[in-house]
């Protein structure tokens, strides 16, 4: 790849970025909007997650004229922000759990509704990057994870608009936990996997610059 290519390769990912956090923004504004409204844990939940997907964006950003190591220290930054994401949830959930609460089905369900057109739009962003970059990749997870919560919401608001109670919208906000602590881990494995990857091509160059 010539150099122009690889600043032109650069710009897009660099625009494709932008575009994908600011979306995130706003989605996780009207996450929280309507989550507090409609008393949902399962929005604030995804609220949440896309502020944290956001941060994840933005450190992608950082990260593309970075070096290799960097990018993973990036990436498990962003696992780790996924797990405190998910640990949040699940003590707003026990909380309303206890206090009880009353989440509304057609918020829930016109948001969620909403969220998962922007989230495929990203995720069809992303994917059509064709990257090996590690945060690239965890980027991917962010959106993929966001599109199955988004699915589960619909599901959940649903049942609470037809039974008018508030376990569905309290089970979607531990399972968009659980999603979150599966995609911590994923991301955390991909950034072991890359570094003994790099560690590999180093010792492959290294043994073929000996003959």
């Amino acid at each position: 790849m010539s150099e122009a290519d690889f600043d032109l390769d650069s710009a897009e990912k660099r625009r494709t970025l932008w575009i994908v956090l600011w979306l995130n923004v706003a989605i996780a504004l009207g996450f929280f909007a309507t989550g507090y409204f409609g008393d949902s844990n399962a929005l604030i939940a995804n609220g949440l997650d896309n502020t944290s997907d956001a941060v994840v964006y933005g450190l992608s950003l950082l990260a593309l004229a970075r070096s290799r190591s960097w990018k993973r220290g990036a990436a498990r930054f962003s696992s780790i922000m996924l797990l405190l994401f998910a640990a949040g949830v699940v003590f707003d959930a026990f909380r309303r759990f206890v206090e009880g609460s009353e989440p509304v089905g057609a918020i829930m369900m016109t948001m969620a509704a909403i969220a998962a057109v922007v989230n495929l739009l990203s995720l069809y962003m992303l994917k059509s990057l064709k990257s090996s970059d590690v945060n690239l990749r965890a980027a991917t997870t962010f959106s993929f994870n966001d599109f199955i919560s988004n699915g589960g919401i619909i599901v959940a608001g649903v049942i609470v608009l037809l039974t008018g109670a508030n376990w569905p919208d309290l089970v979607v906000g531990g399972a968009v936990a659980c999603i979150a602590l599966y995609g911590a881990i994923e991301i955390w494995r991909d950034a072991h996997m890359d570094k003994h990857e790099e560690t590999g091509t180093e010792h492959r160059k290294g043994d073929g610059f000996g003959r």
